[in-house]
């Protein structure tokens, strides 16, 4: 089996990259322009919703395809149980298809990442704020972190700033809750929006399809149990290390100067 689509892609810069125009869909019959204008309008209401949130959980069950040789999709999967609390706390239980657990803690000074199959754990000292902290993960220790942008405080600067094109479709119920549906067309991928009707403009379903990768596959996200006062103790940030488990180091990818030259740094063990 081989991947072809990467599970952890970041779901909502997804959203905000996607770039073009989508041709060809099923919408009600008024004209592109007001189309365009009230699905930007939905989009940058769910971000200005988000980003001013203080403290939310929510539960995000994701599938996505792997095109095998013969070009059958085979799809596989995981869950996330997130809990943020601002300026400065996340963490993030996973729980992959197969049953393997890892996660992602940060409590405003440090950052851990442990995988339980592995039985490895890694850690970074980064006193700062959230956003900092999934920067640093992401740019200078050169890690994944799906969802990245669904915690940023800046996501309503970004978002009327690089969305480009959105289609409304129409009103649609997921999971019992009424949403406007929303769709966008980019250069790489073609995407589906979902989100919740109401005072708590949430995101609730998302379909990305890679139709320039081949076999075109894709990527699904269902969020569920929103929660925007969870109970969120210190305690609940604190990382103790899985029992027996081997404490190991993040390294970067970065260029690293030897004598006047540059090189790629080493890829070591990661969790």
């Amino acid at each position: 089996m081989h991947h072809t689509i990467d599970c952890a892609t970041s779901i909502l810069l997804l959203v905000l990259s996607l770039m073009g125009t989508l041709a060809g869909a099923q919408t009600p019959s008024i004209g592109a322009s007001e189309r365009d204008a009230r699905a930007m309008a939905i989009l940058k209401r769910m971000a200005d919703f988000l980003s001013q949130t203080q403290r939310f959980s929510v539960t995000v069950d994701t599938g996505f395809d792997v095109v095998q040789d013969s070009g059958q999709k085979i799809e596989f999967g995981e869950t996330r149980k997130i809990v943020v609390r601002r300026p400065d706390h996340v963490r993030i239980d996973i729980t992959k298809s197969d049953g393997a657990t890892s996660g992602f803690i940060f409590d405003g000074k440090e950052i851990a990442l442990f995988n339980t199959r592995e039985n490895v754990y890694a850690t970074a000292a980064k006193p700062g704020t959230l956003d900092e902290a999934i920067d640093y993960f992401m740019n200078d220790l050169d890690m994944r972190f799906p969802l990245a942008d669904l915690l940023s405080s800046t996501l309503a600067e970004t978002l009327p700033a690089r969305a480009r094109a959105a289609y409304y479709v129409e009103q649609a119920s997921i999971a019992g809750v009424p949403c406007d549906h929303l769709a966008l067309r980019g250069d790489q991928a073609d995407l589906q929006l979902w989100i919740a009707q109401g005072d708590q403009p949430l995101p609730r379903r998302l379909v990305i399809t890679y139709k320039h990768a081949e076999g075109q596959p894709q990527f699904w996200a269902q969020f569920s149990d929103w929660n925007l006062s969870p109970d969120v103790p210190e305690s609940l940030f604190v990382f103790t290390p899985p029992e027996g488990a081997a404490k190991i180091a993040f390294t970067s990818r970065k260029p690293v100067q030897t004598g006047g030259r540059e090189r790629k740094g080493k890829k070591g063990a990661r969790p």
